[in-house]
């Protein structure tokens, strides 16, 4: 089926336009690809150079006199300042004028918060405003991701030494205040606060620096070798050979390391403490240095909360990161803030930066200040969390700013809707708050703007804007364009329900700070992200003005100050829609703000529905489709004065009253009335469109009111009308084609076209020609379907020459396709030659009875019908099932109520969160994803505030996290948990959600995945019998056919009853030229989906046939006896020994059952276990009596008998010999069991008494200056050759004591060669202990660089906690 187009995180332009190399270096990962779909296919378009039917006037401003011709800077000729002043442009929206005029005005006052990924307070630009005063006035993380958890509090010993977080012993700066002496502890892995790129960079540096050591090691291990060697000319002896191998076994370990390197990085330990005034931070950074006397916990500054001193630190020189401390939650909570990607220290650069020797690289407003709010988390590279947004609003009320900047968003099902655009209207509305947020860099199509920027009422969207001198500067092209343009990327409206959507426009590149960390002072970057803090700052300009002039601001006024005063962008009035108002002019926009200022501050909401019909409320007319534009509909327009909360009734709301002269922009085909009387109460009208007369295409008109009283005011409020005539496309086969479309840099070209119904996808031919150097297009088509994205395919095709390329889509039948086809603004610039291209559009479709195919887990197959309404089509159905979804309840559940430090709204209401816990296990290593349908895929057009999960193992270590998009992880086998965090002020919300069905979906390997298999009989998946493969469609021809459901043979295993197996189902057959598909439905341009329920498993026959049926051969009493004495056992087993009393009574009951049955090896097996269990004080006692007991279990097996029974092969489908096998077997366990203890024993035994000489003489090793006549007993050598007899080779058991043996032999070497193969071999979970003693053995060895590295895993295996949501 057809894709909703989705973009999501920053909006930076992928496509840098050839940016300067010095200037803007290979554009970052985690920026373009959040924005940008990685493959662009074709799209539909219209055309913006065609004149409608209908010549008509739009109410816009008069241009400036130094802006001519819709924005252009038609007469410029760069110099050096004009080339630096392109860097950061102003000029564009008179925002130079205006501070040349009025210094004074430029921000000072202005309090703007930067939603983004965070700022630098170290980058260029940003220590102070012009007037001197702190720039950054806040730094948070509002995120979370840079939480570390530190509850757990320690006191200093006699000598100041604290231990840290990580494990490490920290010296306490004795100069430090703390008068209660508590000292919160906590750590966390530097890679987890910095950047992709910071890490890479990082991450070549430590490798290169850990190379060296290595390679030093690695050459002192072969040293060590060709000394052995030279030494020993043969080795004939075993104790000789197993040296050499020892020293062998060092060098191949090295190597291995070398090979399996992954650097997890370094550990900070945290240290937070109260000095009686506020809360301090310090950090050990030492794991980050070169030099061990840099970066201890002793030497640094304490920070404390950036607010009260606004201080910030480095974490070192080699990464020249900077990051800021807050502490909060009573000292139990330490957020660590840095910035997810530079996007944010640009976009405040844009708005506020102030270079008092570089003035013309001036940000807008450089006597702004700033408050960072970082939602761009860090634990998602980057992207925004519904918890991010929220702290954000709740900070802004908080530190009383007065605009926000959010370049930020992604694309929506419903416009204007959800919690974040409910909690935005509080800000705006209540606290006064001006919102700009950027529009989006999904274009060039109409109807991609993004939310929040380009759908909500509340905030202004900006559109992204590019002068011939940003052209000719900034990106450093060969000629410029003529006149300014929008960028070709740039969103265009208008929103699904009518709204302008862009609603004005700003220059959308520069060159502007970012942080220090990417180790220079400022880059290049476009996109929406850029126009938007661009067109922040002029209205902080504003606003500074209108603060120092004394004039009431308000986000209604300011806004209408700013439409109204626009230079238009291109001449067509369907230019708004991708231009909104036009250019911003911040000097016309204070002089109507000045004119105003007696003014009630309102805003006009528009509600608009269709008369007659009950829909939902829209905020403009967007006639789309077919039906609606070859008829006449009439709308109901309810206009609503909004006043901002606390306005005076008496004094405000009663007298509001307005005489309002209603406009069209074109009365021919939109008719309203003439007047309007419009009071607190609001009115409402009616407004008739006609479009039958009007041509194919895009057309656009307004419905404007002006006060009649004041008329210079411009319109209050403005109805958009949007009509799309599609063209109908007659001819059958249904073939479209577009002939000599000619083109220039920047030029758009759009198409409608109803597509037929039955039509499912489009094959589609582009053919070039017409110029020299290479071009750059890109083709969109969009289609709109209600209470879903919309539904884009996007292509960018680059020809090098005249060509011809091929591209293939799904579409949806019956409704209207735009195809927007556009040369890049700045491709073939210089060039004058014009691209002539031919499109041609055939559609193709088979229409089938069931959008989603479901199996119900029976054995019938599933009848679908298909035909083909258009043209002959080859009917070739292919379906695949690779993937499973099981699904979970919660195991517990937890409520709870956040912190008033970050979770407490502006209204007095408490945050609330709700925490799930899953269990699921993985019987095998799988990429999983967990899937949660009610909340997924939704971040802005949610009712739900945030959402958050993470997965575990045992051990605690995390393995994968997420929020409303799910990434899938690889896991090995083994158990996990799923922590999913729900945020709510309403606990009736999340009292609902407690038993929230969760899905974990794994992709089933390419051996697991089930090909189904299609019949033409509905006996055919029982007698395989009536195959059907293929067949041609006649036009208006139906088939039906069976599609089977897997075998039971070919279901994965692991597949629960109740879990679902998911694939897709494909059922056309593209020509090969367009699509190679296989048999792969995935690869198909229209593929639906198709389920199979797994049934419950089959029974098992042998369930129910016991041993019991045999007829035992034992008598009543003997069984009787034998039931008595097991649970007898069974009591000794479960008493406890955590006392010496109980420890007493255990021995009692020991005792007394050994002299009952003194050779029962299950019994005696039982007392040596619960002596292992014990606690004592008197440890060589403990281990004699241990030897002693495992001794007593080994006697009293008959091992010659168990030795001949294991070496035979007997008939596994005899009964009693299957039944005697598992018992020799589990004798022969406890054996070894016994034999280990024991074994473990002798060795702590002869640690404690000293004797580890006579130890070394046990296991064979040469003792120097041994005693005359001292013969120590080989125990330990014994008891492991024994063990070698009855233990698997690769058993834990026998691993543990060889590699005892080795270690204590000196044969470092091999000891480390067998713990590693042990550790390898480890079920799940990873054992710890195995770990420590590779740290262990590593240390041992003097391998100083990889006991480093170890630690650092270890911390990432065995976290002590989970990380804080």
């Amino acid at each position: 089926m057809p894709t909703a187009f989705l973009f999501k995180g920053p909006y930076v332009s992928r496509y840098q336009s050839f940016p300067p190399p010095l200037l803007s270096p290979p554009p970052l990962p985690h920026l373009g690809v959040l924005i940008t779909p990685k493959s662009r296919p074709t799209n539909s378009n219209n055309t913006t150079s065609r004149k409608s039917v209908v010549i008509r006037a739009m109410p816009g401003s008069s241009s400036s006199p130094e802006i001519e011709n819709n924005g252009a800077l038609r007469k410029f000729k760069l110099n050096e300042s004009s080339f630096l002043a392109s860097l950061m442009p102003k000029k564009e929206i008179g925002a130079d004028r205006f501070i040349e005029a009025h210094p004074e005005f430029d921000g000072r006052g202005v309090v703007i918060a930067i939603f983004d990924s965070g700022v630098d307070p170290a980058a260029a630009g940003l220590q102070v405003t012009s007037d001197g005063k702190p720039k950054v006035l806040d730094v948070i993380d509002c995120t979370g991701s840079g939480d570390i958890d530190v509850a757990t509090v320690v006191k200093a010993d006699a000598n100041g030494c604290i231990h840290g977080a990580s494990g490490a012993s920290l010296i306490i700066n004795p100069s430090w205040k703390n008068p209660s002496g508590d000292w919160h502890v906590g750590y966390k892995l530097i890679y987890e606060l910095l950047t992709d790129t910071l890490i890479s960079r990082l991450k070549k540096e430590r490798k290169k620096k850990w190379d060296e050591k290595n390679q030093e090691a690695i050459a002192e291990a072969v040293k060590q070798v060709e000394e052995f060697d030279q030494k020993q000319r043969k080795v004939d002896e075993m104790k000789l050979k197993r040296i050499r191998e020892d020293l062998q076994d060092r060098v191949d370990y090295l190597k291995k390391q070398a090979e399996s390197y992954d650097d997890k990085g370094p550990v900070i330990d945290a240290v937070v403490w109260h000095d009686g005034e506020v809360w301090r931070v310090a950090l050990d950074t030492q794991s980050l240095e070169d030099d061990p006397k840099c970066g201890r916990l002793a030497d640094f500054v304490p920070l404390t909360n950036y607010k009260i001193e606004r201080k910030y630190g480095i974490f070192s020189k080699l990464d020249a990161c900077t990051f800021v401390a807050n502490v909060y939650n009573e000292g139990t909570i330490l957020s660590i803030v840095t910035d997810s990607s530079p996007h944010g220290t640009h976009v405040a650069g844009i708005a506020t930066a102030f270079h008092p020797k570089e003035p013309l690289l001036n940000g807008v407003a450089p006597g702004a200040q700033v408050i960072s709010c970082k939602i761009g988390d860090s634990r998602l590279g980057s992207m925004e969390t519904g918890t991010g947004l929220t702290r954000a609003l709740i900070a802004v009320v908080e530190h009383k700013c007065d605009l926000i900047n959010m370049s930020y968003g992604e694309s929506t099902m419903l416009p204007d809707y959800g919690r974040f655009v409910e909690l935005v209207d509080e800000v705006v509305n209540k606290y006064r708050v001006v919102f700009v947020s950027s529009a989006g860099n999904n274009g060039p199509a109409l109807t991609t703007v993004g939310a929040p920027g380009g759908t909500t009422s509340s905030i202004i969207g900006v559109g992204a804007y590019v002068s011939p001198a940003m052209a000719a500067g900034a990106h450093a092209l060969v000629e410029a364009p003529p006149e300014g343009l929008e960028y070709t990327w740039s969103s265009r409206g208008p929103t699904a329900d009518g709204d302008l959507g862009v609603y004005v426009s700003a220059p959308g590149g520069a060159v502007a700070p970012v942080p220090t960390w990417t180790l220079q002072r400022r880059m290049l970057m476009n996109g929406t992200s850029m126009s938007s803090p661009s067109a922040c700052g002029g209205v902080a300009l504003v606003i500074s003005a209108m603060k120092a002039e004394g004039i009431q601001v308000s986000p209604y006024s300011v806004r209408k100050a700013l439409e109204n005063t626009c230079t238009p962008i291109g001449c067509l009035p369907e230019d708004k829609l991708s231009n909104g108002e036009g250019l911003l002019q911040i000097d016309k926009a204070f002089e109507y703000a000045k004119k105003s200022a007696d003014l009630p501050c309102v805003w006009y909401k528009i509600k608009i529905s269709q008369a007659g019909k009950s829909t939902t409320t829209l905020r403009g007319i967007y006639l789309r489709e077919a039906s609606y534009c070859n008829q006449s509909t009439e709308w109901t327009v309810q206009v609503e004065p909004q006043f901002h909360e606390g306005t005076s009734n008496l004094e405000q709301l009663v007298p509001f009253e307005e005489c309002i002269e209603l406009h069209s922009s074109g009365k021919e085909v939109v008719r309203a009335p003439e007047y309007l009387l419009l009071t607190y109460n609001g009115r409402s009208f009616n407004v008739v469109v006609d479009p039958t007369k009007l041509s194919d295409g895009l057309h656009y008109f307004e419905v404007y009111g002006i006060d009649c009283r004041a008329p210079w005011r411009g319109p209050l409020f403005r109805i958009p009308i949007t009509i799309t005539k599609p063209k109908v496309v007659e001819t059958r086969p249904p073939l479209v084609t577009f002939s000599g479309l000619s083109f220039q840099p920047g030029h758009i070209i759009r198409k409608y076209i109803e597509v037929p119904y039955g039509a499912s996808w489009v094959e589609a031919t582009m053919r070039t020609s017409g110029f020299d150097t290479a071009r750059r297009f890109y083709i969109d088509t969009v289609q709109l379907s209600p209470l879903r994205r919309p539904i884009k395919w996007e292509s960018v095709a680059i020809f090098s020459s005249p060509s011809t390329k091929s591209f293939t889509f799904s579409v949806e039948g019956g409704r209207t396709m735009e195809l927007a086809i556009a040369q890049f603004w700045s491709s073939g610039v210089g060039s004058h030659e014009t691209a002539v291209v031919d499109f041609e559009i055939a559609f193709h479709g088979i229409d089938v009875s069931k959008d989603e195919v479901i199996l119900d887990g029976s054995e019938a197959p599933v009848r679908i019908e298909a035909q083909a309404l258009l043209s002959s089509e080859k009917l070739a159905p292919t379906a695949k099932l690779n993937k499973i979804r099981v699904p979970y309840r919660p195991t517990d559940v937890k409520l709870s109520a956040l912190s008033a430090d970050r979770d407490k709204l502006p209204s007095g209401k408490q945050i609330l969160a709700l925490t799930l816990t899953y269990k699921f296990k993985l019987e095998d290593g799988a990429e999983v994803k967990p899937q949660i349908p009610l909340l997924n895929n939704r971040i802005y057009d949610n009712k739900f505030e945030s959402q958050f999960y993470m997965i575990s193992d045992s051990n605690k270590r995390v393995y994968a996290m997420g929020d409303v998009y799910p990434d899938s992880a690889k896991l090995p086998k083994g158990e996990y948990t799923l922590q999913l965090h729900l945020r709510h002020e309403n606990m009736q919300y999340l009292e609902k959600l407690k038993q929230l069905v969760l899905f974990i979906e794994r992709k089933l390997e390419k051996v697991e995945a089930v090909q189904l298999s299609f019949y033409n009989q509905p006996d055919g998946p029982v007698t395989g019998n009536g195959s059907f493969k293929s067949s041609t469609l006649d036009p208006g021809s139906k088939e039906a056919f069976y599609v089977g459901p897997p075998t039971k043979e070919k279901i994965p295993k692991n597949s629960p009853e109740g879990s679902v197996l998911l694939g897709a189902i494909s059922y056309g057959k593209p020509s090969a030229e367009v699509v190679d598909q296989g048999n792969d439905p995935e690869k198909n341009p229209v593929s639906y989906v198709i389920s199979y329920q797994v049934p419950p498993p089959k029974l098992d026959e042998d369930k129910g046939k016991s041993s019991a049926a045999t007829k035992s051969t034992k008598s009543v009493s003997e069984r009787l006896e034998e039931e008595v004495r097991d649970v007898k056992i069974k009591v000794l087993a479960s008493l406890k020994q955590d006392t010496e009393d109980e420890r007493e009574e255990w021995k009692k009951l020991s005792i007394s059952l050994k002299l009952e049955y003194p050779k029962y090896t299950p019994l005696l097996a039982q007392i040596l276990e619960g002596l292992v269990s014990q606690e004592v004080e008197d440890k060589i006692h403990h281990y004699e009596e241990i030897i002693a007991a495992a001794d007593e279990v080994v006697d009293s097996i008959d091992r010659d008998e168990l030795a001949r029974f294991l070496s035979v092969k007997g008939d596994p489908d005899e009964e009693e010999f299957e039944k005697t096998k598992k018992k020799m077997e589990k004798t022969r366990d406890l054996l070894v069991e016994a034999l280990y203890q024991k074994g473990l024993a002798l060795v702590e035994l002869a640690s404690l008494k000293g004797e580890m000489a006579v130890l070394a003489a046990n296991l064979g090793a040469e003792v120097v200056d041994k005693p005359d006549g001292e013969s120590s007993p080989d125990l330990f050598e014994e008891t492991f050759k024994e063990v070698q007899k009855w233990a698997d080779p690769k058993s834990r058991k026998y691993g543990t004591l060889l590699m005892i043996r080795e270690r204590h032999n000196g044969r470092l070497g091999t000891a480390l060669k067998v713990v590693n193969e042990m550790i390898q071999e480890e079920g799940d979970p990873p054992k710890k202990q195995l770990y420590e003693e590779r740290v262990s053995v590593l240390e041992e060895i003097g391998w100083g660089h990889l006991v480093t590295y170890e630690k650092q895993w270890m911390l990432v295996r065995f976290p002590p906690s989970l990380p804080l949501f």
